[in-house]
């Protein structure tokens, strides 16, 4: 999965490595190699061995606080950080990324066997693996805001100089590395998946070729191969006394090709058409990709989550919320279409409305409501819209009869349209509030039947809930002012009123194309918004590609960068 060519640099410098090792190791050398001494870190160049060090702020606070005493003496400590690097890929991080060229050459090795020249730099490359790759599993390698500068998440937090310390010091590298990465369960769980699909990596998957939809009963020259990739897939348990293979659509497909549709968001139907064929066709190498993908967003997630909170997936239309690490809830979502796409953000759901109007948002006034209006002159009317002039309290309502509506333009709109409370409200009769810059919020629809398509990306940008009033009754439990009974009477009223949470709820609006879910299946579904391909070309590029290190820091720099998380262009140290 990640590169594992060398440049030329990179080649030699293992090479001299290799041969200085050698030479050391040599029982008829001339000269015996020194036993190491914890000796002083000179300087902090821009390279080493012909690598660049990609933390220089970090190292050069970290040898700082350290009085510029190396490090690493004890080789207990190289191999629990070279085994951790060697599996970065179970995190779909590249063990390149953190000189795995070089720290490669030094498994099962002491310092003993090395040269003392090499002691000062191969001491600045083992502290700027940990750091580097430390900062990777604790907040992402790929900056969200490089993707779009729209989008901002909080990240974990954790100071990475003083962690390093305290893992030299109690001698567990391990550990302390694995403390970074996200503790969620759906995590693991992802890491688990990874590695069974890589598992796959290797089998034969040519492309099924298109044909004719294929239904229970179809005897098809397809089905002997459908047959073995749902087999290979967990989807089909083959007995051990199962007849030759033929092209028959039979009895034990029936169950298993509905369970695939259903885990990679298809109409569990039964019937084998384009979409389950393109389902099929995709290999295990584009699966881990999209593992991959998804890692990478939980580790831009906070490390807690909090006690109750409220989380979206946008790409598989759906939300639930989690109460003390237990779901409660769980609803289908409709989410932005791919050109008005919902954003990525984490908020707190700080108050309810109840019979909201809604103010429609300019381009849609312009570029949806207008032709309506001018097409349908009782459009207005039936949907119950107000039409102002100017905004503000200086606003003016206006009889839009009075408008010549065919006049106006993206240049000339001075009017305000607001949708008022009613059973045709665009918003339906609730929404749930966290106040943000992108004017996001979830709100009821009064096209509930849209919750039964499987691709829901039909809204503006929001997010539409199905049977919003059971989130509203779990986000007021427990607050006397608001009983689900007072809740059904307000909205009776029509009566546009606020319902204010005592505490805030933690809301988070993701986007995983793989998942596993709790019942231990892999679930995928299509990047309806091309996210993956972008965030993958940066998670794979190389630090040079990247065009790190930004720049290096010495000894004189008194400027100095905190140790905790250098922010250069992408995210973390680099």
């Amino acid at each position: 999965m990640y590169r594992t060519g060398k440049s030329f640099h990179a080649a030699a410098a293992c090479a001299c490595l290799a041969l200085a090792m050698g030479v050391a190791a040599n029982p008829q050398a001339d000269t015996p190699a020194p036993a190491p001494v914890a000796g002083l870190i000179a300087d902090i160049p821009a390279r080493v061995l012909g690598s660049p060090l990609l933390a220089p702020d970090a190292l050069e606070e970290f040898y700082r606080k350290r009085n510029y005493q190396a490090a690493w003496s004890n080789p207990e400590h190289w191999q629990q950080l070279i085994d951790a690097i060697a599996d970065a890929g179970d995190h779909g991080l590249t063990p390149d990324d953190y000189h795995w060229d070089l720290l490669s050459e030094l498994e099962y090795r002491s310092p003993e066997q090395i040269p003392p020249e090499l002691h000062e730099d191969l001491d600045l490359v083992f502290s700027d693996a940990f750091l580097v790759f430390g900062s990777h599993l604790q907040k992402g390698k790929v900056n969200p805001s490089t993707l779009d500068p729209e989008w901002h998440l909080e990240h974990r937090k954790q100071e990475l100089a003083e962690l390093l310390e305290t893992a030299l010091a109690s001698g567990d590298i391990t550990s302390a590395l694995n403390s970074l990465r996200p503790s969620h369960p759906a995590y693991t769980r992802l890491m688990q998946a990874r590695r069974e699909m890589m598992q796959r990596i290797d089998e034969p998957w040519d492309m099924l070729p298109d044909g004719p939809s294929i239904r229970p009963g179809d005897l098809d020259p397809r089905i002997p191969e459908i047959r073995r990739r749902l087999m290979l897939l967990g989807d089909l348990q083959e007995p051990a006394d199962a007849p030759a293979e033929t092209g028959l659509y039979d009895a034990s497909l029936v169950t298993a090709v509905p369970g695939f549709q259903a885990r990679h968001g298809l109409e569990p139907d039964g019937i084998i058409g384009p979409d389950t064929l393109t389902a099929l066709n995709m290999m295990p190498v584009e699966r881990v990709r999209q593992i991959d993908a998804s890692l990478e967003r939980w580790r831009w997630l906070p490390e807690h989550l909090g006690e109750r909170f409220v989380i979206v997936n946008i790409a598989g239309y759906e939300l639930k919320m989690i109460d003390h690490g237990r779901e409660v809830l769980r609803k289908r979502v409709i989410v932005g279409q791919p050109y008005r796409q919902t954003p990525l953000f984490n908020d707190r759901i700080r108050y309810l409305v109840i019979n909201p109007t809604w103010t429609v948002p300019r381009t849609l006034m312009i570029r949806d409501q207008l032709p309506k209006i001018i097409r349908d002159p009782g459009y207005l009317e039936r949907l119950n819209i107000r039409v102002y002039r100017g905004w503000g309290e200086n606003r003016v309502e206006v009889d839009p009869e009075t408008v010549d509506w065919a006049s106006l333009s993206v240049n000339n709109f001075p009017y305000q349209l607001i949708q008022q409370p009613g059973p045709h409200n665009a918003l339906g009769r609730i929404k749930f509030m966290f106040p943000n810059k992108h004017a996001i919020y979830l709100h009821d629809t009064p096209a509930q039947g849209l919750f039964s398509n499987h691709e829901r990306s039909f809204s503006s940008g929001c997010i539409r809930v199905e049977q919003p009033f059971d989130l509203a009754d779990a986000l007021l439990e427990g607050n006397p002012e608001w009983s689900p009974q007072t809740l059904r009477e307000v909205v009776r009223s029509g009566e546009s009123r606020k319902a204010v949470l005592h505490t805030p709820v933690p809301v988070y609006l993701q986007y995983w194309t793989a998942w596993v879910d709790d019942s231990g299946l892999r679930q995928f579904r299509p990047d309806i918004y091309n996210r993956d391909s972008r965030l993958l070309a940066r998670l794979y590029s190389t630090p040079e590609e990247a065009g790190y290190p930004a720049s290096a820091s010495h000894r004189s720099n008194t400027q100095s960068a905190s140790a905790t998380t250098p922010q250069p262009a992408n995210n973390g140290i680099y």
